[in-house]
């Protein structure tokens, strides 16, 4: 086994995956299922393993793609010609040597179709398999060489070879259950998927259907269930179901349809129904034309139906969440759905460009939309900005000159990267009071961020700004100073967001990305929002060691012990941060092969997904740390919800499963709260404390809290409580 590893790595992996593939899934205990149920005729078994090692190890010495190897997308395709052909022939040499070619067939055309149909993004399915199939078997009518099986005329001799007279009795005693025809139908055709006609073999199959999917269960019922109810409405022959049970083109068009390509929601459901008669047609029509050619259409409905629906809702223009496509695969239904409905609601703003505050420090809205003086029609979506002190008052002093004003001459900064696309610098400072009506906008800076997204800053210093036209800006740069030009009575900031790259342009209902509202010794954090007049706010001010202690860089390692309560270790951790094939950043544990994927932008840090073992550190890490914001603020809290599938109570999510499309009914929550700092100049001794809240309604049926202790600008310390058990996490250096 040792050796077999070194020359091909993760061989079972690619074997297992190659089974379990033809239900879109990498499910190991499902694979075995399916692997069992080959062997119920024991040379298409056979077939099945001989024609899955000869692709997978060929695709790689080759050289093709190790993770396609892997995961079982070169050697699914090949599984079904082996057990076809396995079915078909007696075994003798010349069959085994054809099972070889044929094998080698099906990788070229994979290989092929997946250049071609793939740079469509869209998935070849089983069509190598039927090409390959039907092509041997119009060839091997040649082979003389060749005998045709006559397995599965005898089939109780056959049960009591394979069994003996114990499966012989199983076999007679489901036979003899005189189950509805839906219900015989339903498992045949699961079995018929690997040329297993048998109930129990069906049974199997549904079995591993249920470990693997809820939702895929369910939508293999729905899907056949909707077929056989349509012929029976429309008065079809239902023995087209019975005959090879290709009912099995209902199943997987359901489950591909209705919850691995498209995310699983009422709208799939409501899609599956609706292609439940296109696929009825498909079946009747190519079977008459297959039938000129004494060939069985197999899977070719099924192929025909997907491809087409998904390349057909490319071409949308609106309505892209009903249905929605899957963004990143995750091989599950479940995953699928609750890790894009977590995303939507986390980063539902992240095609937004995120738009800063144009100023350093904490400035008051003197002004804000659809303002009480000059924010009015097409120019309402603006503000205004100033800066006061604890007595609420805008200058020092008297009061009567500009440089009494706290803004007065204070640096703009760029509030989101672009060029500068116009400067208007000539307009006189106005006296405290006065108004500039004829260069109402006084001295201004225009910067494009995109094509119809620019930002207009207004009532700027004269001869203040740092750059001039066609200059590119970073986000936070110096461009300018407060001034008091143009319509302005006294020192201010005028800001707003446009389309167009005119002064005078009409606003745009656009909101700010991140920032921080104040009130007294309060803070709240505020994304994607609009400030209010009278709001005291500030951009998000990076706290050194917090950044530091979240910037994760690609092959850091990261070691911790696991102490009790009483501080005895109780293990080690080792984690190493990685960057995967699709650019992900993950950490990884060593220890138990757990990944924990994060996404940080400089002023958060995100784990998006986890994926592993449940009971590992680097899974309560990934509950403590789920969103944290790299600046420091005392007692802001900051909220958040967990994907179902990462937290949920394993029976309880089961329930929630089969109702996921249509409701969902458990809340994971997370929450943050800034405890406290101490600084020693360069470095922050800072604890946060965060929460873990599985909710059922309004009932908490579970709860973790965490502490985090950050020292020297690393995390140091974790301590996990969950009920009466507390441990706690230190983390190791090497000298």
């Amino acid at each position: 086994m040792r050796k077999l590893k070194n020359i091909f790595p993760h061989y079972i992996n690619s074997l297992l995956n190659s089974y379990s593939q033809i239900f879109f899934s990498k499910n190991s205990v499902f694979a075995v299922l399916l692997i069992i149920v080959t062997f119920f005729d024991i040379y298409a078994g056979i077939s099945g393993i001989i024609a899955v090692t000869v692709t997978n190890t060929i695709a790689y010495l080759v050289g093709f793609n190790r993770f396609n190897i892997r995961s079982g997308y070169y050697g699914f395709n090949s599984l079904l010609v082996g057990l076809g052909l396995g079915v078909y022939y007696e075994p003798n040499l010349q069959f085994f040597m054809l099972l070889f070619f044929a094998a080698l067939l099906t990788l070229f055309l994979t290989i092929v179709l997946e250049g071609v149909i793939g740079k469509y993004g869209l998935p070849f399915l089983s069509i190598s398999f039927l090409i390959s199939l039907w092509l041997i078997t119009l060839a091997s009518r040649e082979f003389k060489a060749l005998t045709i099986s006559e397995r599965g005329i005898y089939t109780f001799n056959e049960m009591y070879l394979l069994g003996g007279i114990g499966l012989l009795h199983i076999y007679e005693w489901f036979n003899n259950l005189n189950l509805p025809e839906y219900i015989v139908l339903y498992f045949r055709s699961l079995g018929a998927i690997f040329f297993q006609y048998h109930l129990f073999a069906g049974l199997l199959v549904a079995l591993g259907l249920l470990i693997y999917s809820r939702i895929a269960f369910l939508l293999s019922v729905f899907g056949f269930g909707s077929a056989y109810l349509f012929y029976q409405i429309i008065g079809g022959n239902i023995s087209e179901l019975s005959y090879g049970y290709i009912g099995f083109n209902f199943i997987l068009s359901a489950i591909a349809i209705g919850g691995f390509f498209i995310v699983s929601s009422k709208y799939s459901f409501l899609w599956v129904l609706l292609l439940v008669p296109l696929i009825s047609i498909l079946i009747s029509g190519t079977t008459a034309i297959f039938s000129i050619f004494q060939l069985s259409i197999y899977s070719l409905p099924f192929n025909i139906i997907v491809i087409t629906f998904l390349y057909v809702l490319k071409f949308r223009e609106r309505f892209f969440l009903k249905p929605e496509i899957v963004g990143l695969q995750h091989f599950s239904p479940e995953v699928n759905l609750y890790t894009q409905k977590n995303n939507q609601g986390r980063f539902k703003d992240s095609y937004i460009i995120p738009i800063s505050l144009p100023f350093w420090g904490e400035w008051k809205v003197t002004q804000a939309h659809n303002g009480k003086i000059t924010h009015k029609g097409d120019w309402r979506h603006a503000w205004d900005f100033e800066i006061v002190d604890e007595t609420q008052k805008y200058f020092s002093g008297s009061g009567l000159t500009c440089s009494d004003y706290y803004c007065y001459s204070k640096p703009i900064i760029a509030p989101a990267a672009g060029y500068i696309e116009q400067i208007q610098d000539f307009v006189d400072d106005n006296k405290i009071g006065d108004v500039n009506t004829e260069k109402n906008w006084g001295n201004t800076i225009i910067i494009r961020h995109t094509d119809l997204l620019f930002t207009k800053i207004s009532h700027i210093k004269k001869e203040s700004f740092k750059l001039n036209v066609g200059d590119y800006v970073k986000k936070g740069d110096v461009i300018a100073s407060c001034g008091n030009s143009g319509r302005s009575p006294q020192p201010h900031l005028h800001f707003q967001l446009q389309a167009t790259p005119f002064i005078g342009s009409k606003t745009l209902d656009y909101p700010l990305g991140h920032y921080i509202l104040h009130n007294g010794n309060d803070f709240e954090l505020k994304s994607y929002n609009r400030p209010q007049e009278d709001d005291i706010i500030s951009n998000i001010e990076r706290n050194l060691s917090l950044y530091k202690a979240y910037h994760f860089i690609p092959g850091q390692n990261i070691s911790f012990d696991i102490f009790d309560e009483n501080d005895k270790r109780i293990k080690s951790y080792s984690w190493e941060v990685q960057v995967d094939i699709y650019n992900q950043s993950l950490i990884y544990c060593e220890t138990t092969g757990s990944k924990a994927y994060f996404y940080n932008d400089g002023e958060f840090h995100y784990f998006t997904s986890f994926e592993g073992n449940k009971k590992s550190l680097l899974y309560y890490f990934y509950l403590a740390n789920y969103k944290v914001m790299t600046a420091f603020y005392k007692n802001l809290k900051i909220n958040d919800y967990y994907p179902l599938n990462n937290t949920g109570n394993n029976f309880i999510l089961i329930l929630q499963d089969f109702v996921a499309p249509f409701y969902i009914f458990m809340k994971s929550k997370f929450q943050l709260n800034y405890v406290s700092k101490k600084d020693d100049f360069i470095n922050s001794d800072i604890i946060l404390q965060s929460k873990a809240e599985i909710k059922i309604g309004k009932f908490i049926t579970k709860e973790i809290s965490f502490e985090i202790q950050i020292i020297d600008n690393v995390i140091n310390t974790l301590t996990i409580l969950q009920g009466s058990r507390k441990v706690i996490a230190k983390r190791i250096f090497n000298e």
